[in-house]
Order: structure tokens, then sequence, then C-alpha cells
């Protein structure tokens, strides 16, 4: 046989996903891309400080939307992202995804105003929506029957570790000096990831199911419409025109939403879904968990810099005891969930989750790291129960050609929770900042951030600015965390009542 030949075989069989050797460097190139646009939404947090004093000089609102805008174009476009991929090809449009991607953190590395930052941030949501649910439906026509369990599970643990490596990773970018950086550096992870993918991912089979562009639309509207309501409160006053409005508009942009995709013959998400308590309960808890874990990276971030003192890279790996139960512990949860059950498992994951942020609230200044640390593992805990647990209940309510929408459906949940836990945080963080200021402080500048407090008060008087932070993050902690136990009973109450009915 000529040896050209012999080169070419060999190559097509390095290339065929049937092998096991493919199966892992594919696994392991879709894992590095769900990291990549999971890790950006824990990254930029780090950098909420530096932004803070740049000379963008971002209002304390314009710094929740920096973090949002990323985060809401990525959880309402990422069902239509699946649907595109399940519609024009998984891998092409994976591709595209990571091409825009590139082109939208080029554009805010680069960008001399707020509004072109948030235009940059948004292109890099559309990007990671497209990238997302791709990977996990490009590994699900890939890999055999019996392995997809344990490829799901290892997929779904990459999004929790992914706000991790954000955050150690970012901390490192970050340590350069500009959040600048943090941008720049996610151009050239995007092009070499989309070179490996274009070499190593499977062209899988495709449909002709209709996209719905208006059903995205409206769902995009509502969403930045509810947020408007939530972040621009402390600042706009909560019975000013634009709250009012943003409020008034997402209830009818979401019933509008509602009626279309009733009507559509292939709606983005059809409502009806919800029905199956099952689905219902998983995509509730899902949200739940992600609104809870993500308004902690938001907070951790400036707690650890303003609060403890520590640089930016200290502050990136101060996050890192989170992770440790998040990389053992998720691998388990399929055993503790058979041995106790599904519903025993979630009420377990919810009261780690909730408590761990109730005991962060507790943690001022004056609280040793370490007592910081060990909350952050309880409430790694009930993350790494929560996780594959959830996701499996998803990913098994849909059929298999709709794993696109299936997969956009676990992340349109646990990315639109996300913006909610910034968003909630943000404003109550940034309302109790204001209140606890001293008098003549309030009075005289009227700061809703600690840079501008800090940019007009005494260097002598940082201290109570500092104190004043650190009561707003824990009264932003004691409400996250009360609010992740009530909507994690109300997912176990839910399950529960479903089952009994189904006895019945």
């Amino acid at each position: 046989m000529p040896f050209d030949v012999m080169l070419r075989d060999r190559v097509a069989l390095s290339r065929d996903p049937s092998r096991p050797a493919a199966q892992r460097g594919l696994l392991a190139i879709m894992c590095a891309c769900v990291v990549l646009v999971v890790g950006m939404v824990a990254a930029i947090n780090l950098a909420v400080p530096m932004l803070a004093s740049s000379a963008l000089h971002p209002s304390a609102s314009a710094l929740v939307w920096i973090v949002d805008t990323y985060v809401i174009v990525f959880a309402c476009l990422v069902i239509p992202g699946g649907a595109a991929g399940d519609r024009f090809g998984r891998k092409g449009i994976l591709l595209a995804g990571l091409g825009l991607f590139a082109v939208g953190a080029l554009i805010s590395a680069t960008a001399p105003t707020v509004a072109l930052l948030l235009a940059g941030r948004a292109i890099t949501g559309v990007g990671a929506a497209a990238v997302l649910p791709n990977t996990l439906s490009v590994l699900l026509h890939a890999v055999p029957a019996e392995r997809k369990g344990a490829t799901i599970a290892t997929w779904a643990s990459m999004t929790g570790i992914g706000g991790v490596v954000g955050n150690v990773g970012g901390g490192s970018i970050l340590s350069g000096g500009s959040w600048r950086w943090l941008f720049a550096a996610a151009v050239p992870i995007s092009l070499v990831l989309a070179a490996i993918a274009g070499r190593i991912a499977p062209v899988s089979a495709r449909h002709d199911r209709r996209l719905d562009p208006l059903g995205a639309v409206l769902l995009v509207g509502a969403s930045v419409a509810l947020l408007l309501g939530i972040v621009q409160g402390p600042e706009a006053g909560w019975n000013s025109v634009v709250v009012v409005a943003g409020f008034a508009c997402a209830a009818l942009l979401f019933t509008a939403w509602t009626v279309v995709e009733m009507k559509v013959e292939h709606p983005l998400l059809d409502p009806r879904l919800f029905r199956v308590p099952g689905l219902r309960s998983a995509c509730l808890g899902m949200t739940a968990v992600f609104f809870g874990m993500f308004a902690l990276f938001y907070v951790n971030a400036s707690f650890l810099q303003y609060g403890k003192g520590f640089g930016v890279l200290r502050t990136g790996l101060g996050i890192v005891p989170l992770t440790v139960p998040i990389i053992l512990g998720a691998r388990h949860a399929a055993r503790v969930s058979g041995r106790i059950g599904l519903d025993a498992t979630i009420a377990l994951a919810f009261t780690f989750v909730g408590c761990g942020l109730l005991g962060l609230s507790v943690s001022g200044t004056q609280t040793p790291y370490l007592a910081y640390a060990a909350w952050l593992v309880i409430t790694g805990v009930g993350v790494a129960l929560a996780l594959p647990t959830l996701s499996g209940a998803i990913a098994g309510s849909l059929p298999p050609e709709q794993a696109g929408v299936g997969a956009g459906l676990q992340a349109t949940t646990r990315e639109f929770g996300s913006a909610l836990g910034v968003a909630v945080i943000g404003t109550v963080l940034t309302a109790r900042f204001a209140a606890a200021l001293p008098p003549d402080i309030r009075a005289d500048h009227s700061p809703h951030t600690v840079a501008e407090a800090l940019a007009t008060t005494a260097p002598e008087r940082a201290t109570e600015v500092v104190t004043a932070f650190v009561s707003g993050a824990d009264t932003g902690f004691r409400v996250i965390g009360v609010t992740v136990l009530v909507l994690g009973g109300l997912v176990v109450l839910q399950s529960l009542l479903s089952r009994r009915s189904s006895r019945s």
C-alpha cells in the first residue's frame, strides 16, 4: 500500500468519533469550550473594582450591566443557538459561535466607552449562546448510548468548574493590571479552540425544524426589561418611570412570548413542556442554584479585594475552596441520589447551598479567611449534588432529536439564574451600601460604588467606606441565601406533590 494512502487512512481513523481515544479528545475540547464561555461569566466579576476606578467611570448600575449584558444575551439566545445547530449543523454553529466570541471579546478589550463595551459584551454573549448547547449535542451524537449518562455528568460538571476556572484564570490575567487583558486573552483561546474543534468534531445529522426569531426577540426583550427594573431601582428609585416601565414591559413581553410560543409550529421553547412536573422542578432548581452561585461570584470578588485587602490574583484563588467538592463530589451525586432518593438529594443540595450563603453573610472583615473558606466548601457541596442531578432530570425529559433544544434549556435556566443573581445581589448591595455610608459622605456626593466613595473621601476615612460595603455584602448574602432555601423548598414540595398525584 502506498505511503500516502496509509497516512490518509491513519488520519481518517484518528478522526473516527467511534474510537475511544477520539471520544476522549472530543470530550476534552467540548469541555474546554464550556469552561471558556461559562468562565467568562465569573471572570468579569474580578474586574469590577478595576472597572469601577477606570477611565470609563461606570455607575453602579452600569457595572451590573457590564456583567449581565453577556449573561442575559447568553441566556436568552442559547435555546435558539441549540435549535440553529439542530437545523443548520451543530459543528458549523459551534465554530461560528467561537468566532463571534472572539470578535466580541476583541471589541470589549479595545472599547473606549461603556456603550461600546456593552456592545462587545452582547456580541460575545451571542457567540456563547451558539457554543454552549452545541458542545453537548455534538457529544451526545458522537458517543455510544452506554456513555451518554457519563458524558452528560462530565459536561454538567464543567459548567460548574467553569465558574471557578474563570475566577482563578481571570485573577491571573488581571494581575497584569488592566481589565482589558481579560477580554484580550479570550480572543486567541477561542480561535485555538475553533481550529481544534473544526478538525476533530464530527458532522452530525440535521433536521428541518424552523427557527422562531420572534420568540427569541420577545424573550430577550422581556428579560432585559425585567433586569432593567431590578438594576435601576437603587439609583433611579423604585417608583421611578424607568423602573415601573421596566417591570410593566417585562410582564407584557413575557405574556406575548407565551402566546406566540403556544401558537407557532416550532416554538423556541414550548411552554407546554413545563406541564411535566419533573422538568418544571428541575428547571426551577437549576435556576435557583445558579442564582445563588453567581451572586456569590459577584460579591466575593469585591469583598475579598475591598474587605480582606486581597490582590486580584489572590482573590481569584480565594474561590478555590468552592471547587473542591464540585471536582471531587459531582461524580458521586448519582450514587447519593440512588441511595437516599432524588427528592432527598435535591433537598440536601439546597440546604448546603443556602446555609453556606447565610454563613458567608457573617464573615466580616475580622473573620479569618479559613472560616470564610469553610462556608465556601459547604456551598460547593450543595452545588456538587445539584448540578448532575438536575442536569440529568432535564436532559432525560426530552427526546434525542431535540438534544440541542434540551441543552439550550439547561443553559437558559443556568444563565438566567446567573443574571438574576447578579442583578438582585448587585441591587441589594448598592442600596445597603449607600444607606450604610456616614451621612456626610452620602450627602456630599451620593456615591453608589466603593470607587466613587473612596475618590471623594479623605484617606483616613476609607475604613468607613469599606465597612459600609461589607454591610451591603452581608445583607446581599442573607437575601440570596434565604431566597435559595425558599426556592429549594418549592422545588422539593412540587416534586413530592407530583409523585403523590401520579400514584393516586
